[in-house]
């Protein structure tokens, strides 16, 4: 008995092209919708994703808009199946779980660079503002990260009790302070001096030092030792 040949896939030979030239040259040289085509390929086994990849970033401008929208978003506004939504919103979480896992749990932090470059990693993929306490032992390794708070895209609530709670429940010898601004801006606000101050005061009373306070934006931090402002700054 004789079997007809199998139908060939009418894009086959262009994504056989796409993922050599990504094993080969990586993703740098990709443009975003070459980015968003070469993923698609594992949701769209039959069509042709440059054309749906356009449509996709034209509904949202950009991966970054694309990616941090959530479930229900991307089903409303792609008309996309769950599947391919839950793909997309994945991204950033798991971008995010890669960049931790790659520090060492008893990393040292020397100086505000060391802590800066751990900040920049923790915050990944976030959309929202979250506030991160950094417990570290006597000779400044990673004790632990303790998530004190996580608000919308322009704040989140932080009460000194629960810093001195998870400071010491931590083992802290000091603490390292850790915050994202989603919006894109650097400079600490009013509010930004007036908690670290607060913190700084009331972490003294249980004898536990601020080494720094780190605001992330980004792929840049600020650094409040860095500048001498409040904390007890790196020897």
């Amino acid at each position: 008995m004789n079997f007809p040949d199998k139908p060939k896939h009418p894009h086959g030979g262009h994504r056989n092209r796409m993922r050599t030239r990504y094993r080969r040259e990586g993703i740098d040289h990709f443009a975003e919708h070459e980015v968003l085509e070469l993923l698609l390929y594992y949701c769209y086994p039959q069509r042709d994703t440059n054309d749906i990849a356009h449509k996709m970033l034209a509904q949202f401008g950009s991966l970054h808009h694309l990616f941090e929208a959530d479930v229900e978003t991307l089903m409303a506004r792609l008309g996309c199946t769950e599947n391919i939504a839950v793909l997309l919103n994945l991204i950033p979480a798991l971008a995010n779980r890669y960049f931790q896992s790659k520090w060492n749990k008893k990393i040292t932090f020397k100086n505000a660079k060391t802590a800066g470059a751990y900040a920049i990693d923790l915050f990944v993929g976030l959309t929202d503002e979250r506030f991160y306490l950094i417990s570290v032992d006597a000779r400044n390794r990673l004790n632990g990260t303790v998530l004190i708070s996580e608000g919308t895209t322009d704040e989140a609530a932080v009460y000194p009790r629960e810093v001195a709670k998870a400071a010491l429940q931590s083992q802290a010898s000091a603490i390292i302070l850790a915050h994202n601004h989603p919006g894109g801006t650097l400079k600490p606000s009013r509010g930004d001096l007036e908690v670290t101050h607060q913190l700084v005061n009331w972490l003294q009373v249980i004898n536990i030092p601020v080494l720094d306070h780190i605001i992330v934006a980004g792929d840049a931090y600020y650094s409040f030792a860095e500048r001498r402002q409040h904390v007890a700054g790196w020897e």
